[in-house]
């Protein structure tokens, strides 16, 4: 039986420098987050076969459609994908059904116009068949280049930073519909994108890239909460990064601890690293606790600090904290706006916090040296790296 799905290993020098293992099964979305020239579009491209690489393999249902070995290089027609750009790419002067249309092959006209509205319906497009791409929104345009990749009837399916020319209203209606379609597709599906946000929002799993290499694959929320490197921590956002001695480990209860700026911090137990060795522990913005000047204390990783900053991102306030001395890395929260206005929150007002054990997740120790971490902390603060 052939393996379902798809399978990519990419290796090259030059001109840009990959080094990519990945995987997608039918009906499965994988997200591909990195920085602006880490790879992404790249892997597309090679997995279309728009880019020839150096070395490596790409199967899709047990067919080769790459393999630098065996010298098998089968056409972009051969490899029927369908892809979906960050501009669309639409022909300007023909209507949205004429785009469709161009799509389909091997058919009378009179079917391929059958299909093609179909497919335009499908993307909730009734009524516009006959506009041109100028008389259409962004999120329509999107919608047509949509129903344009699937009319190749595509054995995979690549959208490459499809929402990032439409604003915040449609990007949401749009990944409902997404999130519809895909229930009915039985194909892999690739999805490109700068956002991590959009990324835990549409995708079953996500692939971490940097400069071409692969650091990271995982259900998006556990790539998140439990990056496997501090690199991979700062690629996703995380703030909460900090440098910590080891303690000790707690089999009976399920936990290690370690110390962090004269602090006892219990973790989940996470019994690879050493006893009296260095690590580096991170927890996300909203696995921190404001607690109630009042409340009694609870059972673990109280901290007190002082508010350094408060700021209002919509219905949610942002808060750092500093614990110690407030010429160091401040710990970062987030939660909701009405909660923080409750408590009265403000800049300047000493709190209590609570770390939730079970989301301290450790890594490997930086082995930067202090003068390069101080550099970096100067230069990006929220991504700091530190005691």
């Amino acid at each position: 039986m052939p393996e379902p799905g798809l399978s990519v290993r990419l290796r090259q020098a030059r001109p840009i420098a990959l080094e990519v293992d990945l995987d997608c099964a039918p009906s499965e979305m994988l997200a591909l987050v990195g920085p602006s020239g880490s790879g992404k579009t790249t892997v597309l491209r090679a997995i279309a076969g728009l880019n020839r690489i150096e070395h490596g393999a790409i199967q899709c249902n047990g067919t080769t459609w790459f393999a630098s070995d065996a010298g098998v290089d089968l056409s972009p027609q051969q490899r029927r994908v369908g892809f979906v750009f960050q501009h669309y790419g639409l022909f300007p002067h023909l209507t949205a059904l004429g785009n469709v249309m161009e799509s389909i092959a091997g058919v009378t006209r009179d079917e391929c116009r059958r299909r093609a509205a179909d497919l335009l319906a499908r993307v909730h497009l009734e009524g516009f068949e006959n506009r041109l791409p100028a008389q259409l929104s962004g999120g329509q345009q999107q919608r047509v280049a949509v129903a344009r990749a699937l009319a190749r009837e595509p054995k995979v399916l690549l959208l490459d930073e499809p929402f990032a020319a439409v604003d915040r209203a449609t990007r949401e209606r749009l990944y409902t519909e997404l999130a519809e379609l895909r229930r009915e597709l039985s194909i892999p599906v690739i999805l490109v994108t700068h956002d991590i946000d959009e990324a835990l929002a549409l995708s079953d799993r996500m692939t971490v890239l940097y400069r071409g290499r692969t650091l990271q694959t995982g259900v998006p929320f556990d790539v998140v909460e439990r990056p496997s490197t501090v690199q991979v921590a700062q690629l996703v956002g995380l703030k909460n990064v900090f440098r910590a001695g080891l303690l000790a480990h707690d089999r009976d209860r399920g936990e290690t601890v370690i110390e962090w700026r004269r602090h006892r911090l219990r973790c989940r137990l996470q019994s690879e690293y050493a006893v009296g060795s260095q690590v580096t522990w991170a927890i996300s913005q909203g696995q921190i606790v404001l607690l109630d000047a009042n409340a009694p204390s609870v059972d673990a990783n109280v901290l007190a600090g002082t508010v350094l900053r408060y700021v209002r991102l919509g219905n949610t306030a942002a808060v750092s904290v500093a614990v110690g001395r407030i010429d160091r890395p401040p710990l970062y929260m987030s939660l909701p706006l009405h909660e923080a206005r409750a408590r009265g929150l403000d800049e300047r007002a000493e709190v209590r916090i609570a770390l939730r054990p079970d989301a301290i997740h450790l890594m490997p120790a930086d082995t930067q040296s202090e003068e390069a971490r101080e550099n970096r902390r100067r230069m990006q603060p929220a991504s700091d790296v530190t005691a």
